[in-house]
């Protein structure tokens, strides 16, 4: 139970020694996370809105492939994306293996498929309820998405935070695309998984605890702006 102690201890030297190379470690890992997030968001929200209110040919099969997509692993899609970025993949005249920009392709294809199927839930049971109160008081398209987005940026909310949150404890997938490359590519979860195999338990401990702070700080905000709490 020592090394816990100390792992509280090292995680407070670590933020206090204002080592260049922790820093990096940790701008690098919102920067990677908050992007695929950003990202994942602007396409998921409104796909998710889609698949849940509109009424297509296929939807169930669609759907199914959305919940397997919710599950993938991310060794998985690391290996997809490394081929397809590799020397003699397709996109790789593009130079993106082994960059935070294949880190964030990455995230992105992993934090999508969820944020997508927390809106298709959601949505599905409460939209239809909502657009036809719109529809009701004579209002618009526009004046639905409006109501739409403003009774349920709680579960927006929780969709963003889910995704933010799975993105941010990626370690798999951005091992692979990214190699954790130290001072260029290297993140939170990568470094803890480098030095528990080292056995620096303590630093992997530090670097968790420091890794639950930002998780919690950055969540503790977005409820607060977004819920209004």
């Amino acid at each position: 139970m020592e090394y816990i102690a100390d792992g509280f201890i090292e995680a407070f030297k670590l933020l206090l020694s204002l080592d260049q190379e922790v820093y990096s470690i940790i701008l690098l890992s919102i920067y990677v996370s908050l992007t695929s997030t950003l990202i994942s968001s602007l396409v998921g929200i409104p796909l998710g809105f889609f698949l849940g209110l509109k009424k297509f040919r296929y939807k169930r099969i669609v759907t199914r492939f959305l919940y397997t997509f919710m599950s993938l692993p991310p060794v998985v899609v690391g290996l997809t994306v490394a081929v397809i970025i590799s020397r003699r993949g397709p996109l790789g005249s593009l130079g993106l293996l082994f960059t935070p920009a294949a880190m964030i392709i990455a995230q992105t294809l992993l934090v999508t498929p969820i944020i997508t199927g927390i809106i298709f839930n959601n949505s599905k049971e409460q939209g239809h309820v909502i657009r036809q109160v719109c529809k009701t008081l004579g209002g618009n398209r526009l004046d639905t998405l409006l109501l739409l987005i403003k009774e349920m940026r709680i579960n927006i909310l929780i969709a963003v935070v889910t995704g933010f949150g799975r993105g941010i404890s990626e370690v798999g997938a951005v091992m692979i695309v990214g190699g954790n490359i130290k001072g260029h590519t290297r993140v939170m979860t990568s470094f803890i998984a480098m030095n528990h195999s080292m056995g620096n338990y303590s630093i992997s401990i530090a670097m968790g605890i420091v890794l639950l702070a930002i998780s919690f700080i950055t969540n503790s905000v977005l409820y607060k702006y977004v819920a209004g709490d």
